[in-house]
């Protein structure tokens, strides 16, 4: 079985957990020999190291533009980066040369059109993930995915309407999301549509195997302190400023602490922001800043074993992959109350949570993940177990290839005779 993925945005320099779970999902569907080719829009520079190749999996790139007039380069800049509602034709050409047996779209909106018209004319599966929440979403989050056309004539509706990217839900053979509450969302919008729950996955083995020194060497500093960990894109909505306004209050309790911020710096302004405020506060001693770092490398995970706990406070996360990732390397998880987050964690279980408007609750569920007590241990053993047994890529990438079985036996029995 062949499949195409097709990605909103690629670039390894700004690698996320979009592109995280895509990677583990083709890896663990080679596993079941299931091929796949990854297709992303034209870097202006090519990057001379690409995740997607490293393992084994062909990306083919093409061109895309933002279909809007009247705005500045740095706007259209930050629609390319985030969420701006690109197009392309050559994709189009591209899905109809290649001999697949399924389309996944892990991109919405035009290019989830354009995948709509190569499925439909090949005759094959269209298959839909929702990565980033469509309905389960904050209003801040979508007032920044909008910000850059204030100003500007979308002219690319025209386009929208003639391939029916608005029609893409209800058209789609299935449609894949990471949390129950969007899964909830989905099926009331879309009561005829195959609407499923597929969460993200890890490779837990590799989790697992000894890595500390890897990342003490890269990050001496790290040695002799309680490493409290987030991995993440610098991006408002992953919340690092937050984080590094409450630790004072942490650093009153443990001294030692030194708060590592592991993630590329993807928002405009917003990383820089983060690291004024460092200095402005007097920290930094306190905190390193990694930059980014290669998924499931050695390093990465050396870092996660070495904290002693790792931080989410995003404001929107519908499902939050570093928590299966803290699970699997055996380092508690203390996370704010996203739906993504509340769907995993069983406070004080498997991990804990808090909300962002009650930071005496984040200094709480910290001071419980740091204690290193039988408690904490019994919270780090449920979760690894849990891991192992529901979100292994194996296990999870078998579900996936089962669906794309059902799906591509629908379409030849439709296609049939009576």
């Amino acid at each position: 079985m062949h499949t195409a993925h097709i990605l909103r945005k690629y670039d390894p320099l700004e690698w996320g957990g979009t592109e995280t779970a895509v990677l583990r999902l083709l890896d663990g569907l080679r596993s079941q020999n299931v091929t796949a080719t990854v297709y992303a829009p034209r870097l202006k520079v090519e990057r001379s190291q690409d995740p997607f190749v490293t393992a084994g999996i062909q990306v083919q790139r093409f061109n895309a533009f933002v279909p809007v007039v009247g705005i500045s380069a740095d706007q259209r800049e930050q629609l390319v980066r985030w969420g701006g509602n690109i197009m392309s034709f050559q994709l189009y050409r591209q899905l109809m040369n290649d001999p697949v047996d399924v389309i996944h779209t892990h991109a919405l909106n035009r290019l989830a059109g354009v995948s709509l018209m190569a499925a439909r004319r090949r005759n094959a599966p269209l298959v839909v993930t929702i990565h980033g929440g469509v309905l389960d979403l904050p209003g801040e989050v979508e007032s920044k995915l909008t910000a850059p056309l204030r100003g500007g004539l979308e002219w690319g509706k025209i386009i929208g309407l003639i391939i029916q990217s608005r029609k893409v839900m209800e058209k789609a053979d299935a449609i894949l999301a990471c949390n129950p509450r969007e899964v909830e969302l989905l099926s009331q919008r879309y009561p005829h549509q195959r609407v499923l729950l597929q969460q993200h996955s890890v490779p837990a083995a590799n989790y697992a195997k000894e890595c500390r020194s890897v990342a003490r060497q890269a990050y001496p500093a790290i040695t002799q302190r309680e490493v409290i960990l987030c991995v993440a894109r610098l991006d408002p909505v992953k919340n690092q400023l937050w984080l590094v306004r409450q630790l004072p209050a942490v650093l009153a309790q443990h001294p030692q602490v030194l708060l590592v911020l592991a993630g590329p710096d993807t928002s405009q302004g917003y990383g820089d922001q983060v690291r004024h405020e460092v200095e402005r506060l007097g920290l930094k001693e306190n905190v390193l800043f990694t930059g980014p770092l290669e998924p499931g490398s050695d390093l990465l995970i050396g870092l996660m074993q070495e904290a002693k706990a790792m931080l989410l406070p995003s404001t929107s996360e519908t499902f939050g992959l570093a928590i299966l990732e803290a699970w699997a390397a055996g380092t508690p998880i203390v996370s704010s109350r996203t739906s993504g987050a509340c769907s995993l964690i069983k406070h004080q279980e498997n991990g804990w949570l808090f909300h962002l408007d009650q930071p005496g609750e984040y200094l709480a569920a910290l001071q419980e993940a740091l204690a290193g007590n039988d408690a904490t241990r019994r919270v780090i053993d449920t979760a690894r177990n849990l891991v192992r047994s529901t979100y292994d890529t194996v296990v999870a990438a078998a579900r996936v290839k089962r669906l794309y079985e059902e799906l591509i036996a629908a379409k030849k029995s439709a296609k049939k005779p009576a």
